[in-house]
């Protein structure tokens, strides 16, 4: 039998409470919406619709699978929200229309269509910490 120390899964601060994981702090979640933004600056705009998101895709694929196991629902809402507005920005800006783009590019349009990966409806993966 393992002692104490050893199996304790870990206390979130002074509360006690045990926790699995880690929820991914302010500053990481202003890094990834800051890599989002220079993903989609004036300078891409020579490069097609279909190969910008599949750039985005595999940037939040990749964060949201380091942060996958703790709580981040209000940080994949606060990412998807910022990565959807600065693609409709991107893609107002490419095809020289004016306005924020919301009525011309709604959600629908940016994750059925273009096939922007939405991190909200991903789920942490429990299982994954079992392994």
């Amino acid at each position: 039998m393992l002692p104490d120390c050893l199996t304790h899964i870990g206390t979130e601060g002074q509360t006690g409470r045990s926790y699995l994981g880690t929820k991914p702090s302010k500053k990481k979640i202003a890094r990834v919406c800051g890599e989002s933004s220079e993903r989609t600056g004036r300078r891409w705009g020579c490069i097609g619709t279909e190969e910008q998101v599949a750039r985005i895709n595999r940037k939040l694929e990749g964060w949201s699978n380091y942060f996958r196991i703790g709580p981040v629902s209000k940080a994949y809402r606060a990412i998807d929200q910022h990565t959807a507005d600065r693609l409709r920005q991107w893609l107002c800006r490419k095809h020289k229309v004016q306005g924020a783009g919301t009525t011309r590019y709604p959600y629908r349009y940016l994750y059925e269509e273009l096939k922007l990966v939405r991190l909200e409806g991903r789920r942490r993966n429990v299982t994954w910490a079992n392994a």
